[in-house]
């Protein structure tokens, strides 16, 4: 099964991220999984892809506006409906809008006709209720938490589309 982990990062941080969480997937049997930056997006691996993710840095405490054009165009330029969707954010401040830009991509795709899921606190700890989110302090101390994330999104996606 495909899967594709989509971000925007201007710093490196989210790209980073965006890693972690396709570590996680990897952790799945079965689970083949592309990392692309919005700009060298592979349409077909997209298209393909029964689950994606797409992260984004936060800027004025919601996601980058990058983000936000190509969300106001995906769902009508990719075969987005009916895939599971997720969403992550990287974050200067621990208030600095990383719940804000995750709430907004879910909205995005729920409007392109997707599920959206990230396992909230029925999985136990670690909980992530929207997404999980990494602070630049720091950036690598969310690495668990960003893989653990990506293995739960894959592990939904097996229960939902393996045939």
């Amino acid at each position: 099964m495909k899967f594709t982990v989509l971000y925007y990062s201007r710093t490196g941080n989210t790209a980073a991220m965006a890693e972690e969480v396709a570590r996680g997937i990897h952790q799945v049997p079965g689970a083949e999984v592309k990392v692309s930056s919005l700009e060298n997006l592979d349409e077909d691996w997209l298209n393909a892809s029964s689950c994606v993710i797409l992260g984004s840095p936060t800027y004025m405490a919601d996601l980058a506006g990058v983000v936000k054009c190509w969300l106001e165009t995906a769902g009508h330029t990719y075969q987005l409906s009916g895939k599971l969707g997720g969403a992550f954010a990287t974050a200067h401040f621990p208030h600095g809008g990383g719940d804000i830009g995750i709430q907004s991509i879910l909205h995005h795709l729920l409007v392109a006709g997707m599920m959206v899921y990230s396992g909230g606190d029925s999985l136990g700890d670690p909980v992530i209720h929207l997404g999980p989110v990494a602070l630049s302090e720091d950036i690598h101390a969310a690495d668990e938490l960003f893989w653990i994330y990506g293995r739960r999104m894959a592990e939904q996606a097996m229960r939902l589309f393996e045939k």
